[in-house]
C-alpha cells in the first residue's frame, strides 16, 4: 500500500476535520497516513518518503492561507516528484453551485497562482463557528453572511460541510493510490490487500 501524507492549514479547525476523515478512510483502505498541519511540521521534514501528498487548506477573507503558499513553494521540487491532491474548504462552497472545482473561483483563483498543479482537486463547504472567532471577525463574517445570504445569528454554530462528498473524494483517493501501491511481499499483501470499493464501507 501507498505511504500518503496528509496535510492541512485552517483556523477553527473544519479544514483538520475533513483531513482526518480523509486520513481515517486511506488508513482503513490499508495505507499508511501521516496527518499534520503544515505549521506544525517540524525543520527536517521531507516529502521524499512519501508515495503521495494530500494538501487541505482553507480561505478567510477571499484568500487560501499564506502558509499553504510558502509550503508549496518551499517544496515545489519534492511536489513535482509525486501525485500530488488539493481541497479547498470555504463558506461559498454551501451553495451547489459553487461546489464544483471549476466554478470555484476561488480555487480557480489560487491554482492561478501557485506553480503546483495538483493531480486531483476538490472543493468542501465549511463551517460558520460564530462563537469561535474573534470580535471583530464575528461582525465581518455576519456581514458577509447577510450580504450572500448566510446565517447571522452570531450564537449559533452551522456546519455546511457534506461529509458523504469527502467520503466520495476518499474514495476517489483510493482508487488513485491503488494504482501506484509499493510492491508488498505476497503473504502480507494478501492479508492486506483492500477491493476498490471497501473503503466505502469503512470510513
Amino acid at each position: 500500500m501507498s505511504r500518503i501524507a496528509l496535510l492541512h492549514q485552517g483556523c477553527e479547525g473544519q479544514t483538520r476535520k475533513v483531513t482526518e476523515r480523509i486520513g481515517y478512510c486511506l488508513a482503513q483502505a490499508g495505507h499508511e497516513t501521516f496527518v499534520s498541519s503544515i505549521t506544525d511540521l517540524n525543520d527536517g521534514f521531507s516529502l521524499q518518503s512519501y508515495d503521495g501528498v494530500i494538501l487541505g487548506c482553507s480561505i478567510r477573507y477571499g484568500k487560501h492561507h499564506k502558509a499553504c503558499y510558502q509550503f508549496i513553494r518551499q517544496y515545489s521540487d519534492q511536489l513535482a516528484t509525486i501525485p500530488g491532491y488539493f481541497f479547498s474548504v470555504n463558506l461559498t462552497a454551501r451553495k451547489p453551485e459553487r461546489r464544483d472545482p471549476h466554478n470555484n473561483r476561488y480555487l480557480q483563483k489560487f491554482l492561478k497562482q501557485i506553480s503546483w498543479t495538483p493531480d486531483r482537486v476538490e472543493v468542501f463547504a465549511g463551517a460558520l463557528l460564530y462563537t469561535r472567532y474573534r470580535w471583530i471577525d464575528k461582525q465581518m463574517i455576519r456581514l458577509i453572511m447577510k450580504l450572500t445570504g448566510g446565517p447571522v445569528d452570531v450564537t449559533r454554530n452551522t456546519e455546511f460541510t457534506d461529509w458523504m462528498r469527502v467520503k466520495a473524494f476518499a474514495e476517489q483517493l483510493n482508487r488513485d493510490f491503488q494504482k501506484i501501491s509499493r510492491p508488498m511481499a505476497a503473504e502480507v499483501y494478501e492479508s492486506t490487500v483492500v477491493d476498490e470499493r471497501s473503503v466505502a464501507t469503512v470510513c
